[in-house]
């Protein structure tokens, strides 16, 4: 009776409070996400969004635990055996604190989307800014994002989307919305609150299910006016096969009380110009054009609703003859054998994939191009593959952040950044702000609605994955996921030598 009795009082004894762990910025004192601790027989954990780690090991409770420390772009110092790592002595309800260093130029603020992004925190009881900060809209992965300001608010939209409840999730486009941050919105070094568009069943719905097999994706997002003044929200879209095949095109326009995506019209799966890429407005003596960066800004149409569900209206900057396609190899040259570079319709434009056909066929040479992009500091050849290009306004220059396609440590992990006086370019130098140990980071976008302090901080995230990569080893929780980095226009490193 007496060994029943202290069972009893064994098993409703209060669970041990865990140790809190905090990885902190050596520079800010800021919690650092995606950080790694490992210890010495293999446990690992990951930092949440504000840094923090809930460590709760039956065993190691009243323990000196060493932990290895890593993360992509942060490092800790190494101690006299050449090992980046601390010992903490673990005590239930306690708490310790890491230091790292930042490598990267960009700093990693959070993660935006996915299951479990203040897990840590939330089992830590430590405050956080999320008003869902472990599941919204049952979200746990998505790919790429789209946004556009619409109507006073941020129009949010992603590609595949996983979640929790079976292995298949949304592939027609999930879609949320959020408030501006001076119209009550988060601070966007804290985080977006999302308010997803979601089915009967709680999860992010389908906002553009288009006709045909495959997922559906969104290739363009940009907010325009019709003629009657009314602003619209505008996707162009195309229809996937397996392996990764485009079989179809389209222009769609978003009903706002169905909050779902209709279609215009079908396009051309063959067209040479398409909008494709993230889109910014631009106004100078041309006239008032919408450009499509991907990630060079190298399509446009008028800036009317009228104009981008009108085709013979698209415009791409290229160096093809009028009329030609990539294939014929057709450069326009001027009497001097110099290139010549224009707006033309119904003609291909020529970026970084088209660029480096023409320069093996012998057509042209690197030098030639106005995308000529090189590693400010090596002067190695960079290949800028996915991203965005907007005007800043403190460096008075167009600013482009793009993945490196090829780069190293990373297939698609590594970001760079360039600036540029004209939209066209030339774009010639760059700096790497970020970098991924074998993980890819693809996509990466500017969100210029973030821009703090005139454009000297700027806001940027990717879809931080495995994929490509070459990396069996996921990243629970992030993996398929995107994150939030900041970047500080002031910071010398990123100017001119």
């Amino acid at each position: 009776m007496l060994q029943t009795s202290l069972l009893f009082l064994l098993l409703a004894a209060p669970p041990e409070k865990p140790f809190a762990i905090s990885v902190v910025d050596d520079r800010t004192n800021r919690g650092v996400p995606l950080i790694e601790l490992r210890t010495v027989h293999g446990i690992r954990f990951f930092t949440d969004s504000n840094g923090m780690v809930a460590f709760h090991e039956p065993g190691l409770m009243n323990e000196t635990v060493f932990f290895h420390v890593s993360g992509h772009g942060y490092e800790h110092a190494k101690d006299g055996f050449g090992f980046r790592g601390k010992q903490i002595k673990i005590e239930p309800g306690g708490a310790g604190t890491i230091k790292v260093t930042r490598i990267n130029i960009a700093e990693r603020l959070y993660r935006v989307t996915g299951g479990g992004i203040y897990r840590d925190s939330l089992l830590l009881g430590t405050k956080v800014p999320l008003a869902e900060p472990a599941l919204n809209g049952q979200v746990i992965g998505s790919d790429s994002v789209m946004n556009a300001v619409y109507r006073g608010k941020i129009y949010w939209f992603w590609g595949d989307t996983n979640r929790p409840g079976y292995p298949l999730g949304n592939y027609n486009v999930p879609g949320a919305t959020s408030e501006l941050p001076e119209k009550g919105g988060l601070s966007p070094e804290l985080g977006v609150n999302f308010s997803y568009f979601v089915d009967d069943k709680g999860f992010a719905k389908k906002t553009c299910e288009m006709p045909g097999k495959g997922p559906t994706w969104v290739e363009t997002l940009v907010t325009l006016k019709d003629k009657e003044g009314r602003e619209r929200l505008l996707a162009a879209f195309v229809k996937v096969e397996p392996p990764l095949k485009v079989y179809a095109r389209g222009l769609a326009v978003f009903n706002d009380e169905k909050q779902q995506f209709e279609k215009l019209r079908d396009l051309d799966v063959s067209a040479p110009c398409v909008p494709k890429g993230h889109a910014v407005r631009h106004k100078d003596t041309d006239g008032d054009y919408v450009y499509f960066a991907h990630p060079y800004p190298f399509t446009r149409i008028p800036a009317t609703s009228e104009a981008f569900n009108d085709p013979s209206q698209y415009e791409c900057y290229t160096c093809l003859m009028p009329g030609t396609k990539l294939e014929d190899q057709e450069i326009d040259r001027d009497d001097s054998g110099k290139i010549r570079y224009a707006w033309r319709k119904n003609t291909p434009a020529v970026g970084p994939a088209e660029q480096a056909k023409l320069i093996a066929a012998g057509k042209m040479k690197a030098a030639e191009s106005p995308i000529h992009l090189l590693d400010r500091d090596s002067g190695k050849a960079v290949t800028a593959h996915g991203g965005s290009v907007y005007w800043n306004e403190f460096r008075k220059r167009w600013v482009m952040i793009s993945v490196e396609h090829y780069g190293k440590p990373s297939l698609l992990g590594e970001v760079w950044y360039a600036e540029a006086e004209s939209l066209v370019g030339p774009w010639k130098h760059a700096v790497k702000i970020v970098t991924h140990e074998k993980y890819s980071f693809y996509n990466p976008k500017q969100n210029p609605m973030f821009d703090r302090e005139g454009g000297k901080f700027i806001y940027f995230e990717g879809t931080y994955t495995n994929t490509f990569s070459g990396n069996s080893d996921i990243t629970p929780r992030y993996d398929y996921n995107q994150v939030m980095y900041r970047l500080d226009l002031s910071d010398p490193r990123l100017h001119p030598k």
